[in-house]
């Protein structure tokens, strides 16, 4: 079942991909281009390029697949980054804030990382910094992208695409974060592995199959109307006030 999932996640990847260059949308979504062929490359390619090489109990193969999950979580991180400004697309002045914001997020996580790995230097799962750093900046990804959804719902920015696209990556960093918390709570527990291998594969199936409904599904010039109805909405605010 395991493996079904894995090879559905990969076969998802590629379809995604395709999508974004059939429908010509990853002009505007290149962060999502980038991301979802990192996926694909070092999720389905290299890792199991050094899984059959070295084996799932070798040294090598532990490093190697926390090294390419620090990648992913930055890229993670990067997307998110680029939902933000797709979002903040009426309104420079709010980029510019929230771009600091963003800035400020990424070294509190590496801080904390830091300070964390240093205090449990002597627990051999504290040791490796990828490990931590993933973790939190998961944590912190999926605080940013339910202040993001909530934005979207705040100023009624009519863009369809981004908001299934925030609605999709939800789901995987709920998912991510969860199994992250209950393996940090149940060190060497055989069960609380079990279930991540079963919920994590799920919530990236989700976020895919989400992903891709939206690239195939929503307007193509869903960035103008954001723009329009971004300005409308903040026109409002401001009469409001």
């Amino acid at each position: 079942m395991v493996d079904g999932s894995r090879y559905a996640i990969y076969v998802l990847e590629v379809c995604v991909g395709a999508l974004l260059v059939w429908r010509g949308t990853f002009r505007h979504l290149r962060v999502l281009c980038v991301y979802v062929s990192g996926l694909f490359l070092l999720d389905g390619v290299a890792r199991s390029f050094v899984l059959n090489l070295y084996g799932i109990s070798s040294t090598e193969y532990y490093h190697f697949y926390w090294l390419t999950d620090f990648a992913l979580a930055v890229g993670a991180f990067l997307l998110v980054c680029a939902l933000f400004q797709r979002a903040c697309a009426h309104a420079q002045k709010m980029w510019g804030f929230v771009r600091w914001l963003l800035v400020l997020v990424f070294l509190l996580v590496g801080g904390i990382s830091a300070v964390t790995l240093l205090n449990n230097y002597s627990q051999p799962a504290s040791r490796h910094f990828a490990f931590e750093f993933s973790q939190n900046l998961y944590f912190a990804c999926l605080v940013l992208i339910t202040l993001l959804y909530v934005m979207i719902q705040q100023y009624a920015i009519e863009d369809d695409c981004l908001s299934l696209l925030v609605s999709g990556f939800g789901i995987q960093f709920a998912g991510q974060a969860a199994c992250f918390a209950l393996l940090t709570l149940s060190p060497g527990g055989g069960y609380a592995e079990r279930i991540n291998d079963l919920v994590a594969p799920g919530c990236t199936l989700g976020m895919l199959l989400i992903w891709a409904y939206a690239i195939a599904k929503t307007p193509q010039e869903a960035p103008a109307r954001l723009r329009a109805s971004g300005e409308r909405a903040w026109v409002g605010v401001a009469a409001d006030s």
